[in-house]
């Protein structure tokens, strides 16, 4: 069925008020994941976004399922199959304090451009998505399957949301989460968490950190006095382009290091924090067994070779490695790193390359997800893809293979399609997170034709 591109642009476009209503109530609710309770399995923040999403779907007259606060869904049209589009409205943690210009939960729009945290990462396209079923509802076109807008509440932080949701309702047809990049996502890597623990002689006290998937841009250390050359360790900061404050604390050095946060499936954007104060430390002759295992095993690369003694690559992509978060605690030095590897290898194959013991500290993989791979030339990858350059007319941009890991693990038959535009850092997990309100409404309009051809396959 071919739509007329021009009545679905200016019903878009009617919508924009409204689409960015709902987006500023949508990003005044801190959907970080806080405290569960017995209704509300992430903490009240993610719950009160999905309510506030549903409502806004109920009062369109879509049919709105609430799934036990994991997840929710709207549904049109009829049918045994399903054609799903999957959003999340839970984001990584912010606060002004970090660098924000200006609050990260009032939205702010200025030069035709929104602030906020979610606006791209992924409220923004998750209202987008929204304006789209409204649009196919207004133009009476032919649904003869049942189209979802399925959100959830954990993406963030492991994806149990869609996990119970699958359990409950079961997988889709055919489906698209908006939650990576046009024009579109066919190879998502493998993801892996490691822990690790280690002593120290020398290291007091150690923060950092704000989530295992983000590059760490801040970490807070306490250092034993004179076990190391400061003087040196200055230089070292210096020289790699980082800053740091110092402070006395009695017999200790308070040191606060300070990087660039990026997303652990892009490492090399970003400067760990966590990586280069060990690395300094060692720089300025520290002597330490922790830091000795810190720096030989973990370092400053960001594709592993130090951890796997070897570079881990294929045709589609090299591993990354990411050292996000770090504490202590009796004694004990603790911190996770996040792993991304090859579409074609699988979990047990990484895992098996993993030197689990030093003599100094030891790992442990906590999670492992294996790689999603769909044929490029599959109908759900080409009728996206074609949405996506009819209406933009980009024939340059092809789907591709990313690191970063979206719902499209989580559920058979779908893979990420947009909201991310080629090119474009929109600072997701990032202070001053952005998205030009046109990109929103542009989305909007791809989505109502890639939901069309779906249900057309």
């Amino acid at each position: 069925m071919e739509l007329n591109k021009k009545e679905v642009k200016e019903r878009v476009a009617a919508y924009r008020d409204e689409l960015l209503d709902r987006l500023g109530k949508l990003i005044a609710i801190n959907s970080e994941e806080g405290t569960p309770t017995a209704d509300m399995p992430f903490g009240e923040g993610p719950a009160k976004a999905l309510h506030t999403a549903l409502d806004m779907l109920d009062k369109d007259g879509f049919k709105t399922v609430n799934v036990d606060n994991y997840a929710g869904y709207a549904e049109m049209g009829e049918g045994d199959k399903v054609i799903g589009v999957i959003g999340h409205l839970d984001v990584v943690p912010a606060k002004k304090s970090d660098g924000w210009d200006s609050e990260p939960y009032e939205m702010v729009e200025k030069d035709g451009i929104v602030y906020g945290r979610g606006v791209s990462d992924d409220k923004g396209a998750v209202v987008a998505s929204m304006i789209s079923l409204k649009v196919i509802k207004d133009m009476g076109l032919p649904v003869n399957k049942r189209v979802r807008l399925i959100m959830g509440t954990n993406e963030e932080t492991g994806s149990k949301c869609l996990e119970h949701y699958v359990e409950k309702e079961g997988h889709v047809d055919l489906g698209f989460t908006p939650d990576g990049d046009f024009p579109g996502i066919y190879g998502e890597k493998g993801i892996m968490r490691v822990d690790y623990h280690s002593k120290s002689n020398n290291i007091l006290d150690v923060k950092g950190g704000n989530a295992v998937n983000i590059v760490c841009d801040k970490v807070n250390a306490k250092i034993k006095a004179g076990s190391f050359d400061e003087t040196r360790f200055a230089s070292y900061i210096k020289e790699n382009g980082l800053t740091f404050e110092s402070s006395k604390d009695g017999d200790a050095v308070v040191l606060t290091v300070f990087g660039k946060a990026a997303h652990a499936s892009t490492p090399d954007l970003g400067i760990n924090a966590i990586s280069h104060l060990f690395a300094g430390l060692k720089s300025a002759g520290m002597d330490d067994p922790f830091v000795d295992f810190y720096c030989s095993r973990i370092g400053l690369d960001t594709n592993g070779a130090s951890f796997f003694n070897e570079a881990v690559t294929d045709e589609y992509g090299a591993l990354t490695l990411n050292s996000g978060v770090i504490s202590m605690e009796n004694g004990i030095v603790n911190g996770i790193i996040d792993i991304r590897f090859p579409v074609t290898l699988k979990k047990e194959d990484v895992i098996a390359k993993i030197k689990l013991e030093e003599s100094n500290g030891s790992f442990e993989v906590s999670t492992a997800v294996d790689p999603l791979f769909i044929d490029p030339k599959s109908p759900l990858v080409t009728s996206l893809a074609s949405a996506y350059e009819e209406i933009t007319g980009d024939t340059t941009n092809k789907p591709m293979v990313i690191g970063g890991g979206t719902y499209a693990k989580e559920i058979n038959n779908t893979m990420a399609f947009g909201c991310a535009f080629p090119g474009k850092d929109y600072r997701i997990h990032n202070t001053n997170e952005w998205c030009p309100v046109d990109e929103l409404l542009l989305q909007a309009e791809i989505y109502v034709h890639a939901i069309m051809k779906l249900v057309e396959v």
